[in-house]
């Protein structure tokens, strides 16, 4: 071995050593690896530039906290893998059916969803999170999704809700999050038990959410996240749980937008009718209300699939009107006046029944004039109230008029579409229009592009928005078909849905480059935008519908 010899080789053993010190910096420093107030989490590749945490526990086991509200986790020295979903929360049994072979599930006819995952536990205060980048020092906007289900079932674990692609389109911070539901989260029995620690029993699973808000806004920094922007999202259930959290003081602060994605709550339960249903779960479980101290021993012991087999004998489970998390109502008498200043967007879709009661009756499809007005005596109770009844002929006979190219089915979807939780929304809108503080930054939207599914036939219906917020159109062929063309199509309303619910996320206001110019809305003109191929705007919509129907004093339903 000659000299050079000698030294090329000292240089290349230089070089593995310095190769060798830069690759433990790097594995100790761990990129995938994340500091939370309660401890080091594991992450992994999402690929495209994303990282991933699933399963990150933001709350103590709820067995341990059952009718009360949530506690932080207890913290932990090691490094804890964020690699699967986390347990869901316990579902109302035969509600909801899993379907765990997703494969037969993409294949089902119909429209319908990709399958919930993963085992329900009261362990579920578990919460998602995808990044483009840890530490890296850019404050990006979270868009924080709380799912639907009303407020008894539904999950975030589910491919539809995976937040890669909008992470990566937006250059944001997604957060999904599991809660407690039905009566593990809204059994409220502050007033039958009282004295036992379940004075926030009616809003437990809202003030799940609070600690979950209060965990992004102490933990986000880590993850890339900027916690003075933090928008919320939901659709159905998950919209009415963000129109709830609005009106409560433990939430304020904690957000700073709002879109409501076909989920409104105008008010919360009433204690005395909260109470009533609570006392069915307490017959069904033997329990005595004249002896607190013992029942309430029995509620914080008895297995969890005792109290799962009792919920049916509770009814409707949603938020309540307390006095103490939710001293209000969220949009009764007036909006919430703690979120004036709180830009929201709301928006329903143009034929949200055709899934939510058409999906479980494919007969209404094919209605005739003759059998349309039992079909909706049976499933339109929101045309009637104490004081003011629509009679069914009559609005028959008005959106015939209306709608002259409308047939049987389509009034029926159009009527039970119109006079149920479109209502509530078209409140909400005016509550925030009639605010000076409120109007200049509220947006009103109906979705009217139509799923390619069965020729069409569910028009646009309930969670069509979904997939176009979340990019995730290829893996809701149920949703938005399967073809190539479908595919194609539906992502070009990605560009348009998904965009604009990023450019609210960066700056408060919706407007972008890839939908038209979308003014706020206001009483005057109520302009909405209608997400379409092409979009546009139009002033107040179905106004005919509302001004009709609007005689009918609201409901919230449930409640």
């Amino acid at each position: 071995m000659n000299r050079r010899e000698v030294l090329v080789g000292g240089a290349m053993l230089g070089a593995v050593g310095v190769l060798d010190r830069s690759a433990l910096a790097a594995k100790a420093k761990n990129p995938l690896v994340a500091k939370t107030t309660a401890g080091r989490v594991r992450g992994r590749d999402a690929g495209e530039g994303i990282v991933c945490f699933k399963g990150i526990s933001y709350g103590l086991d709820t067995a341990q906290t059952r009718f009360a509200a949530p506690k932080p986790p207890v913290p932990w020295d090691d490094v804890r893998d964020a690699l699967e979903w986390g347990p869901r929360a316990p579902q109302v049994p035969g509600a909801r059916p899993r379907r765990a072979d997703a494969a037969a599930a993409a294949e089902r006819p119909g429209y319908h969803l990709p399958p919930d995952e993963g085992p329900e536990s009261e362990d579920c205060l578990h919460l998602n999170v995808w990044t483009p980048s840890l530490r890296d020092g850019k404050k990006r906007p979270v868009m924080f999704y709380i799912h639907g289900g009303a407020y008894s079932n539904g999950t975030v674990n589910a491919a539809l809700y995976d937040g890669a692609r909008l992470a990566k389109r937006g250059d944001v911070v997604v957060v999904t999050v599991n809660h407690r539901l039905n009566l593990f989260g809204y059994l409220y029995l502050a007033q039958l038990l009282p004295g036992q620690g379940f004075e926030d029993s009616g809003n437990a699973g809202q003030l799940d959410l609070v600690l979950a808000l209060q965990w992004v806004r102490d933990n986000i920094v880590e993850f890339g996240g900027d916690p003075s922007r933090v928008m919320i999202f939901g659709q159905s259930g998950g919209g009415a749980k963000c129109a709830t959290l609005m009106a409560q003081p433990p939430g304020h602060g904690l957000f700073h937008r709002v879109i409501s994605m076909s989920g409104q709550q105008v008010t919360g339960a009433q204690p005395e009718h909260a109470s009533e249903r609570a006392k069915a779960v307490l017959k069904v479980l033997g329990l005595d209300t004249s002896t607190p101290e013992a029942a309430a021993k029995v509620l914080r012991t008895v297995p969890t699939a005792t109290l799962q087999a009792a919920t049916h004998s509770g009814g409707y489970y949603g938020p309540v009107t307390d006095g103490r998390s939710l001293p209000v109502d969220p949009f009764s008498p007036t909006d919430p006046k703690i979120s004036v200043d709180v830009p929201m967007i709301m928006g329903n879709m143009h034929d949200e029944t055709r899934v939510l009661i058409g999906g479980g009756q494919p007969a209404l499809f094919s209605l005739t004039w003759e059998s349309l007005p039992g079909a909706l005596e049976k499933n339109a109770p929101y045309l009637k109230s104490e004081t003011v009844s629509l009679p069914v002929p009559e609005v028959i006979a008005k959106y015939r008029e209306w709608h002259p190219e409308y047939s049987a089915s389509d009034v029926f979807f159009a009527v039970t579409t119109d006079s149920r939780s479109w209502r509530g929304q078209v409140i909400e809108a005016e509550q925030r229009a009639a605010d000076p503080a409120a109007q200049p930054h509220t947006w009103v939207y109906q979705l009217n592009w139509k799923s390619p599914v069965e020729g069409g036939r569910f028009g646009a219906p309930h969670t069509l928005d979904i997939p176009l917020a979340f990019d995730n159109v290829a893996v809701s062929p149920g949703m938005v078909g399967s073809s190539d063309a479908d595919k194609a199509q539906a992502q070009q309303m990605v560009e348009i849905v998904s965009e604009t619910y990023i450019a609210f996320a960066h700056n408060g206001n919706p407007n972008n480059a890839h939908a038209p110019q979308w003014p706020a809305y206001d009483l005057s003109k109520r302009a909405t935008m209608i997400f379409d191929l092409p979009s546009r705007i139009e002033d107040d919509p179905r106004g005919k519908e509302r001004r009709y129907l609007g005689q009918v004093p609201y409901v919230q339903p449930g409640t």
